[in-house]
């Protein structure tokens, strides 16, 4: 059954949610079995900037960003970067405009509203509310061969921690893969490349889970 933050939870559970999520980032050591670095073909280029440029993050906020600029060749996400890599395309995702969050499971109205969950409610360091930036910025544009593969395949990467499928990104970690899903189409890899990729990446931001993909 998909689990979300009821909206009566949002506001007592926000200021904790993201002082679990610092304390991790500062004194979790991320390294699993298998250290191997997941390198991509393409770069960030400048995805970070705008997100602090359009005020998805506000860097008076979020002290330890200097990911936004570190990785100035191709992408390389490994066991030491992979909180930074998750906490920079959970930004991407929750704030690129795209039809995912627009049409998706995150619009049904049984869940009270697309800022009730833990992938909105959760994001507090932005300028303003993250549901202002809720797929409001243009930052990966895809077209529509582009956006088919990324529907395609984020409903087949699946977390372990919730269950639910990238289509359905209602934690930090779905709406992080959601963005690296946007950013491959939009370097045109394949939708099984796609899918390998994901599932590797999930081996970095899942480190204690043997299997990346977990089926419903």
């Amino acid at each position: 059954m998909k689990k979300y933050i009821c909206a009566g939870l949002v506001a007592s559970i926000a200021g904790m949610f993201f002082s679990m999520w610092l304390y991790a980032y500062q004194n979790v050591n991320m390294a699993s079995a298998d250290d191997t670095a997941i390198n991509f073909s393409f770069s960030l280029g400048d995805i970070g900037p705008q997100l602090v440029a359009n005020g998805t993050i506000d860097s008076a906020k979020l002290l330890a960003n200097a990911y936004l600029t570190r990785q100035r060749g191709k992408l390389s996400i490994t066991s030491d970067n992979a909180q930074d890599m998750l906490n920079l395309f959970w930004a991407l995702g929750l704030a690129n405009k795209n039809e995912v969050l627009e049409k998706g499971p995150m619009m049904d109205p049984k869940y009270g509203g697309a800022g009730n969950f833990a992938s909105t409610g959760g994001w507090t360091v932005a300028v303003g509310g993250a549901m202002e930036h809720y797929s409001h910025h243009e930052i990966v544009m895809l077209n529509p061969e582009q956006q088919e593969r990324v529907n395609n395949v984020s409903k087949t990467v699946f977390r372990p921690c919730c269950r639910n499928s990238t289509y359905f990104p209602d934690c930090n970690h779905g709406m992080a893969m959601l963005g690296l899903l946007e950013l491959m189409a939009a370097n045109n890899m394949n939708e099984q490349k796609m899918k390998e990729y994901a599932d590797q990446v999930n081996t970095k931001w899942f480190p204690q889970s043997r299997s990346s993909s977990c089926a419903v």
